[in-house]
């Protein structure tokens, strides 16, 4: 059974075929287009078969950079992911392509290793979006009134049960849960259970990094550790607080895409949580309490669902 679909886009049919080739033992359907009006209406033609674009920047005609600015204005290709490929290296480069809305990249000549990792990395991801939205449907669409309430978690499918509810209550649930779920396991991973960034790098690579969360959980010194999640409902906004137990870090560097990681197979999580989840999100201290707001505008003050 194939595990994704990717659509891989370059005007080279030689790269198609090298791409193809590197991809072609990894259970993936492949389809391929050699221009991006091509693409463009593959993806409009059926928005959600694709579940990762493997898309080139240098095109004659319509390039990857605008394909990207059309996926973002349609309300199923925004959230595809897309890896753009290009020779461009530079960092203004990469920060163009980022904020287009490329929150994966790879840059040529690159190794097989690296395309599969980049791939892999973006189709794990997307596999986490659809489990959410997935749960997400079929929990509770009852919860518009809710004003207050608050949960204490340990575990990673408590902390995804707690975000699924807490967005059906505000008024884009599908916009809203993988944010809140990211803060939510974050504040387990990397908070109570202190894994660091490149600790989390090697245990992703070695495909064993919720074993290991799990396996912590049970020992001493960590098992005793927990999070809590308050939700506050106004006439004007919506704040989720989320509060764990663990030392901080340097949330800073990661409120915002840096070139300098956009080929690891993970770190972009708060960003896009910033960027596109809420309508603020503020880190209070060493970075164990973090605030996400979501401002409510007069069709959204009294229900949950738009």
């Amino acid at each position: 059974m194939k595990t994704a679909n990717i659509l891989i886009v370059d005007d080279e049919p030689y790269n198609l075929e090298i791409i193809s080739e590197y991809l072609d033992d990894c259970d993936y359907q492949l389809s391929t287009a050699e221009d991006g009006t091509s693409a463009l209406e593959l993806m409009e033609q059926e928005p959600t078969k694709f579940d990762v674009i493997l898309l080139d920047r240098m095109m004659p005609g319509m390039d990857g950079l605008e394909v990207l600015k059309k996926m973002q204005i349609h309300s199923v290709l925004c959230h595809i992911p897309v890896i753009l490929q290009t020779g461009m290296a530079n960092k203004q480069d990469i920060i163009d392509g980022l904020n287009a809305g490329a929150y994966y990249y790879l840059t040529k000549p690159f190794e097989g290793e690296m395309l599969l990792s980049v791939v892999k990395t973006a189709v794990r991801d997307r596999d986490a979006y659809k489990e959410l939205q997935k749960t997400l449907l079929s929990g509770q669409k009852m919860l518009g009134n809710m004003e207050s309430s608050s949960f204490r978690y340990q575990l990673l499918d408590e902390a995804r049960a707690i975000a699924t509810l807490l967005a059906g209550a505000c008024p884009d649930p599908g916009k809203v849960v993988t944010g809140l779920s990211e803060l939510l396991v974050n504040s387990i991973e990397h908070g109570n259970l202190g894994i660091g960034y490149e600790e989390k790098s090697a245990l992703l690579a070695a495909g064993v990094w919720e074993n290991e969360v799990n396996q912590r959980l049970q020992q001493p010194g960590y098992r005793d550790k927990y999070a809590t999640v308050d939700f506050l409902r106004t006439d004007e906004v919506i704040e989720i607080t989320v509060v764990d137990q663990g030392l901080g870090f340097d949330w800073q560097k990661y409120m915002q895409f840096s070139p300098e990681r956009v080929l690891d197979n993970h770190g972009r999580g708060i960003a896009l949580a910033n960027a596109l989840s809420f309508s603020r999100l503020e880190y209070k201290g060493v970075g164990n309490e973090v605030t996400a707001r979501i401002e409510l505008g007069p069709a959204s003050a009294n229900t949950a669902h738009s």
